[in-house]
C-alpha cells in the first residue's frame, strides 16, 4: 500500500504494466477490495490483471469468486492465455463444476492450448477430482513433455481418490521414465501406502527417499512416523522418530499417536513428558491420543490428570478430545465420568454417542444404552455400523433376546446400514447365550459371509455355557483350524470336556496342547495406585507386600466360607489333587489384586483391577462376596467387559 501509494504521488500509478503488478501483490495478499478497484478504475483491463485477479482467488480457495470474474472477463471479450486456464482449472476443481470445466476445456482446444504442459497439468487434477479418472488419465498421456509437476498431478488424484494401487504404479513408472521425484511426490507415495497398509512399499519409499537426501525433511518424516504406525510396524516409525530427532508438535502427535494405537500407552504418556521438557505445546490432538492411551492401559488416575491438562487449555470444548475423554473413562471403569464429559461435548457427533453407548453396554447398563439411543435418535443422529454393534452388545450384556432380533432384523430398512460380520457375530452370541443354539446356527449357515473366529468363539462360549459337546468340539475344531496358536480355545474346549465329567476329553486335549506346542497364557491381572502400576500372576509372591498381601487373603478365607464361597475345583486343569487346585484357585491373580487393593487403597475407595483374560467363574463368585463382606465397589475389567461387584452382586447379572 505505501509503494502503491508512492505510485500515485509519482504520477505513475497509470502505466498499465505496475498497474497490473499492484493488482497482483493485492491479490496474493488477499486485498481483493483494493485488486477489484484498481481493475474497476483502469480504462481498458488487460488480461494480466484479470489473469492476477483470477489467481489470487483461485490461489486464496474462493472458486466461486474465481469464476464469477472468469465469465466478467470472457464477457468484456478478453481471451484467456496458458497463464489464465490454469486458475480458472482451479476455480472449476475448488466448486466441483465440472460441466464449466469442460466448457473451458473446449475453449482451450479451439485457442490451441491443448499441448500447454501447465493448462494439461490443471485438466488432469480437474478430471481426477471430478471423478473422470480415465480422461485424466488420457489428458496425463497426452503431455508431451511430463516434468514432476504431471507426475505429482495424477498420483495426488490417485491417492485423494484411495486408489493407492495405482497410485503404487504410476510411481513405479515415474521412476522408469527417470523423473526424480520431489518433495511432494514422496510425501503422496508415503500416503499411498499408508492407504495400502503395505509396510513393504513403505520401506521401499523410505529408502529411496534416504537416497534422495530427504531423511530430516520434517514434513516426510511426519509422514512416514504414521505410514509405520498404520502399518502396524511401531518399532520402525519409532526408529525414525528418534533417528530424525525433530522437535515439532506434528512429530510428536504422530508419534504418540503411534504408541496409542498400538497400545502402548506406557510409552505414549512418557513421549508426552519428553515434549513438555522441551517446551513444545500440546495440541488437542495430542490430548485425544493421550486419553486413548489412558483408555489401553485403563490408567484412571493418569487419565484424570491429563483431563485436569485439558481443562486448564480450553481443549475439552473440541470434539475430538471430547470424545476420547468418554472412551477413556469408560475404558477406565468409570462410567459416571464417562457420562459427566459426554454432556459436556457442546456438539455431540455419531462419534460421542457411539462412544457413550458402546461405554454403557460393555460396562452392563444394558437399558441405559438403549435409552442413550433412543435419545440420540430424537436429536436426529443417524447411527452408523459401529454404533448399531454396541447396540447389539448393550441387548447381549442385557440378555434382551427379543430387542436385539427387532434391532437387527431392521437395520437396513431402518437406518440404511447392511448387517455386517459384527452385526452377525453378536447376534450368533445373543442367540447362543439364551440356549437358542439351532437358531443361532441357522443364522450361521444362511448368512453372506464366511463365519470368521468371532462367530466360532461366540458359538464356541454358547456350547460351554449350555455344556453342548457336540458343538464345543465343531466350534473348537473350526477356531482351532483359523487361529492354531490361541490357547484360549483348547482351554473352553477343556472346560466343556470336564463339566460333562468327560475327562479323557481332557486328558487329550492337553495332549495336543502339548504336541503342537500351545502354551496356555498366563492369567495376569493389574491395577494402578498413585501412578505405579502393580502386577500380579497366579500364585506371585514377588509383590513388596506379599505378605500382606497373602495374609489379607487369610483373613478373607473365614468370612468367605460362612458366606457360601466353595473353590470351584472342577474349572481348574491342573493334574493335581483337589486340595492343591483350591490352593491354586485362591491365589488367583484377580484375586491377588483385589487383595492388594483393599490394603493399599483408603476404607470405601473402589477397587480397579484388569485382567488380560476372561475372568475366571471361581473368582467372580468369590469377588462379589468380598464385595458385600468388606462393602466396597470392585471394577474387573477383563478381555470382554466390566464386572462392577457392589453388594454381593455384579452388573453383567452373572452375564445371563
Amino acid at each position: 500500500m505505501e509503494v502503491h501509494a508512492h505510485l500515485i504521488i509519482l504520477g505513475l500509478h497509470q502505466d498499465a504494466r505496475l498497474r497490473n503488478l499492484v493488482v497482483n501483490v493485492y491479490s496474493k495478499c488477499r486485498c481483493f477490495g483494493y485488486a477489484r478497484k484498481l481493475l474497476d478504475e483502469s480504462p481498458e483491463p488487460d488480461l494480466i490483471s484479470w489473469s492476477a485477479l483470477i489467481s489470487g482467488y483461485s490461489q486464496n480457495g474462493l472458486g466461486q469468486e474465481a469464476i464469477s470474474a472468469f465469465r466478467e472477463m470472457h464477457s468484456l471479450g478478453v481471451k484467456c492465455n496458458e497463464f489464465a486456464f490454469p486458475s480458472v482449472f482451479k476455480a472449476c476443481t475448488l466448486t466441483n463444476d465440472f460441466r464449466l470445466g469442460k466448457q473451458v476445456h473446449g475453449t482451450v482446444v479451439v485457442t490451441g492450448f491443448e499441448n500447454d504442459e501447465f493448462v494439461l497439468n490443471s485438466m488432469v487434477v480437474l478430471y481426477a477430482k471430478c471423478g473422470e479418472i480415465a480422461d485424466s488419465t488420457r489428458i496425463f498421456d497426452a503431455i508431451p513433455r511430463r516434468t514432476v509437476v504431471s507426475w505429482n498431478a495424477l498420483l495426488n488424484c490417485y491417492v485423494q481418490r484411495d486408489s493407492f494401487g495405482e497410485a503404487v504404479e504410476l510411481f513405479q513408472d515415474m521412476i522408469v521414465s527417470q523423473t526424480q521425484p520431489n518433495e511432494f511426490t514422496l510425501s503422496t507415495m508415503i500416503n499411498a501406502c499408508t492407504g495400502l497398509e503395505d509396510g513393504r512399499q513403505g520401506r521401499k519409499i523410505h529408502g529411496y527417499l534416504i537416497k534422495l537426501g530427504f531423511e530430516y525433511n520434517n514434513y516426510i518424516v511426519n509422514g512416514l512416523v504414521d505410514a509405520y504406525g498404520k502399518c502396524g510396524q511401531s518399532e520402525d516409525a519409532s526408529r525414525v522418530f528418534k533417528e530424525s530427532q525433530t522437535s515439532d508438535l506434528l512429530a510428536f502427535t504422530s508419534m504418540i499417536t503411534v504408541y496409542s494405537q498400538d497400545g502402548q500407552g506406557e510409552e505414549a504418556l512418557k513421549l508426552y513428558l519428553e515434549m513438555q521438557s522441551q517446551g513444545i505445546k500440546p495440541d488437542a490432538f495430542v490430548y485425544s491420543s493421550l486419553f486413548n492411551a489412558c483408555a489401553s492401559l485403563s490408567a484412571y488416575e493418569q487419565a484424570k490428570q491429563v483431563h485436569v491438562q485439558v481443562l486448564k487449555l480450553g481443549f475439552i470444548i473440541d470434539i475430538f478430545a471430547g470424545n476420547s475423554l468418554v472412551n477413556s473413562y469408560a475404558k477406565c471403569g468409570s462410567i459416571d465420568d464417562a457420562e459427566r464429559a459426554f454432556r459436556e461435548i457442546p456438539e455431540r457427533s455419531i462419534v460421542s454417542w457411539s462412544a457413550m453407548i458402546g461405554g454403557m453396554a460393555q460396562h452392563g447398563h444394558g437399558r441405559l444404552a438403549l435409552q442413550m439411543f433412543n435419545e440420540m435418535l430424537k436429536e436426529g443422529v443417524a447411527p452408523n455400523h459401529i454404533t448399531l454393534v454396541s447396540v447389539l452388545c448393550a441387548c447381549n450384556h442385557a440378555g434382551l433376546v427379543t430387542d436385539a432380533k427387532r434391532y437387527f432384523s431392521s437395520m437396513e430398512e431402518l437406518f440404511s446400514v447392511q448387517p455386517m460380520e459384527e452385526h452377525y457375530a453378536c447376534m450368533i452370541d445373543i442367540l447362543g447365550r439364551a440356549g437358542k443354539l439351532d437358531e443361532a446356527m441357522e443364522l450361521v449357515n444362511t448368512m453372506p459371509y464366511e463365519a470368521n473366529a468371532a462367530v466360532w468363539g461366540a458359538l464356541l462360549g454358547a456350547a460351554r455355557i449350555h455344556k453342548n459337546v457336540d458343538l464345543g468340539s465343531k466350534a473348537a475344531e473350526m477356531l482351532i483350524n483359523l487361529e492354531p496358536e490361541k490357547s484360549g480355545t483348547h482351554i473352553l474346549l477343556a472346560n466343556i470336556y470336564a463339566s460333562a465329567g468327560m475327562w479323557d476329553g481332557v486328558a487329550k486335549i492337553r495332549k495336543v496342547m502339548k504336541d503342537s506346542n500351545v502354551k496356555k497364557e498366563p492369567g495376569m491381572s493389574w491395577m494402578e495406585i498413585k501412578d505405579k502400576v502393580h502386577t500380579f500372576i497366579v500364585g506371585d509372591r514377588s509383590h513388596p507386600r506379599g505378605k500382606e498381601i497373602y495374609a489379607k487373603l487369610e483373613e478373607l478365607s473365614e468370612p468367605l466360607r460362612k458366606a457360601g464361597y466353595v473353590p470351584m475345583v472342577e474349572t481348574d486343569l491342573h493334574d493335581v489333587e483337589e486340595r492343591e487346585k483350591a490352593k491354586l484357585l485362591y491365589h488367583h491373580s484377580e484375586k491377588l489384586a483385589v487383595a492388594f487393593g483393599l490394603i493399599a487403597t483408603p476404607p470405601g475407595a473402589p477397587i480397579r483391577v484388569k485382567k488380560n483374560l476372561r475372568i475366571c467363574l471361581d473368582c467372580h463368585t468369590a469377588i462379589k462376596l468380598v464385595s458385600k463382606i468388606a462393602s466396597r465397589e470392585i471394577i474387573v475389567r477383563d478381555i470382554n467387559r466390566f464386572h462392577h461387584f457392589r453388594d454381593g452382586l455384579c452388573s453383567c447379572g452373572d452375564y445371563w
